[in-house]
């Protein structure tokens, strides 16, 4: 089954994508914000391009465990873009998957400028791979 992952941020939403086993997370792109939100051409590009069966959203938490204040918008945004899709959705816990994400550009040697386009769409890959990952083991 293929899952389709969404870092869903103000500005920009990072897209992630398993492999057709759902056991491989890959990133994918980043979009903006506004264009999946609206369900433009270019997200409906994605959607066509790689066909998910499931969209996994992350869900922004604090430290602590709780909801983020962040939680309530991201929830109601890819409750959203799950009904223009028509795909059930279910959500990962992205804690700390940014912070990740940069990590791991850096060690490849990026600037926080070539970073700023690839961030969200790695943090959603991190958090996609666990969800995956849950459901496996």
């Amino acid at each position: 089954m293929r899952v389709l992952a969404l870092d869903i941020g103000e500005v920009r939403v990072g897209v992630a994508v398993s492999d057709p086993a759902g056991r491989v997370a890959s990133p994918v792109c980043v979009l903006p914000a506004q264009e999946v939100l609206a369900h433009a051409a270019t997200f409906r590009r994605v959607l066509e391009d790689w066909e998910p069966e499931l969209l996994v959203c992350g869900r922004p938490m604090t430290l602590a465990g709780e909801e983020g204040p962040q939680a309530a918008r991201v929830r109601e945004q890819a409750e959203r873009v799950a009904a223009a899709c028509g795909l059930p959705l279910e959500f990962e816990d992205e804690r700390l998957s940014s912070a990740e994400a940069k990590r791991i550009l850096r060690e490849q040697g990026l600037s926080e400028r070539a970073m700023r386009g690839k961030v969200d769409m790695v943090a959603a890959s991190l958090f996609l791979q666990a969800w995956l990952d849950a459901r496996h083991n």
